[in-house]
């Protein structure tokens, strides 16, 4: 989500006259788009604050900006007590950020973190940065309305807010005119995207209003074009529906993977996360996930430590983790977000060696899952979409195939280019890795 608003403010920036450059050194303004759902995260930032307060001393001129949700937490501390930057701008403020960059010019601190329960940013259409010309994300909802206990995005992006279908479709439509063959659709939720359309066509609906479910707008999207890839990223377990199951199964080119946060394997950790749902009901959801898309990719958040949390508690989502088999996982330790539910209600009581050791478990688990996924995968053969050369080596393509997992095979000779679709036969594989060769 930060990448894709990054490329917003990259849209607006253009438009008033700026232009990128990858060396900070000669940069007349920096802007550091922030993360603050762990503390890692922010910790990272201050130390960029600090390289960049350093090329500051040498240059006044400069100007140094921090963006998105850390600059909403911490407004005032980075402003007026460590004085790191001159501007701080909110995720639903970048419209304003030629105004406040003019003001930051004078001397002055110039800050914007009002959240809005409107702006989606539809009209903007995005400058692709850092693209492989191949793959792009399209924001769908911003906000969340999930009070996850852990979690401060709700106070960081505000409500959520779905944005006008018609132009969702409209940017997907010309990224594949320009060239692009998969589009990933985003939001803190997506599954829980809702618009309603006053204006649809006499002959669909009537002339009545129209609402657009996600998993109506999942169909419009992939009816763009069948040599469009679409995915989409995040599902909350308690939303994603068998429509939007069955419109995967339906259409080819809506990949056949999803992304289904757990966070935790105990129903009772899960309840003091508020998560809404218990260990029993998401392992109902895999299997209901399994029996409309049994070839389904599936992978997982999973937070190690979370307050009270013991060692019972840590086998059931190692165990949990067994059942639903992931293709991969994104797995951290808890750390207390200031202003959330749980660090006002519970104490962050597991010891952070304790922590760091079940995270190291759940890594472990993990990896042996991965190597047991990609190898029942040996011998098949995938539709491969070339996203670029393989990190390894320039003789060898890379892409990834509908699950999500990565694909690298020799370019052998063959006249191919990013963003064309091979059929590629697997003949080996790491726990990371598909290995195979062209067919």
């Amino acid at each position: 989500m930060n990448f894709a608003d990054s490329e917003i403010v990259a849209s607006i920036l253009n438009d008033n006259g700026f232009g990128a450059t990858r060396n900070f050194e000669e940069a007349d303004l920096v802007l550091i788009n922030t993360c603050s759902i762990r503390e890692k995260a922010e910790q990272n930032v201050r130390q960029r604050l600090a390289l960049f307060r350093q090329e500051k001393r040498s240059r006044p001129g400069m100007l140094i900006g921090v963006l998105g949700c850390m600059a909403e937490r911490l407004k005032s501390k980075l402003l007026e007590e460590e004085k790191l930057v001159d501007l701080v701008i909110g995720p639903d403020a970048y419209r304003s950020l030629p105004e406040l960059i003019r003001e930051a010019g004078t001397g002055q601190k110039a800050v914007n973190v009002m959240l809005s329960r409107e702006e989606t940013y539809a009209d903007i259409s995005p400058v692709r940065l850092d693209s492989n010309g191949v793959t792009a994300f399209v924001s769908i909802t911003r906000g969340c309305n999930n009070m996850c206990s852990f979690c401060v995005v709700p106070f960081t992006r505000g409500r959520e807010r779905s944005r006008d279908a018609g132009s969702i479709v409209r940017e997907c439509r010309d990224l594949f005119q320009q060239g692009f063959r998969e589009v990933t659709l985003l939001g803190q939720n997506v599954d829980s995207y809702y618009w309603v359309d006053e204006t649809p066509s006499p002959e669909s609906s009537g002339g009545q209003a129209a609402v657009v479910t996600f998993a109506k707008l999942l169909e419009q999207v992939a009816l763009i074009d069948p040599s469009l890839r679409v995915r989409f990223s995040t599902s909350h377990p308690k939303d994603i529906t068998d429509e939007v199951l069955y419109t995967m199964a339906r259409h080819e080119n809506i990949c056949k993977y999803i992304h289904l946060p757990l966070q935790s394997g105990s129903s009772r950790v899960l309840q003091l996360m508020n998560r809404t749902y218990t260990r029993e009901w998401y392992l109902a959801k895999v299997d209901r996930i399994l029996e409309i898309l049994p070839d389904c990719g599936l992978s997982a958040d999973i937070i190690a430590g979370f307050c009270t949390e013991t060692e019972e508690d840590h086998q059931e989502t190692l165990s949990l983790m067994r059942l639903a088999r992931y293709d991969m996982s994104y797995m951290f330790f808890y750390s207390e977000r200031p202003g959330t539910l749980a660090a006002r209600r519970y104490r962050d009581d597991v010891p952070e060696d304790v922590k760091k050791r079940r995270l190291d478990e759940i890594v472990r688990q993990q990896n042996k899952l991965s190597l047991e996924s990609n190898r029942k995968d040996l011998g098949k053969t995938f539709t491969v979409l070339i996203e670029g050369d393989s990190k390894k080596s320039s003789d060898d393509w890379r892409g990834r195939n509908s699950q999500n997992k990565v694909v690298v095979f020799p370019k052998a000779g063959r006249s191919l280019q990013k963003g064309d679709y091979v059929r590629v036969h697997v003949k080996d594989c790491t726990g990371a890795t598909l290995l195979g060769d062209i067919i």
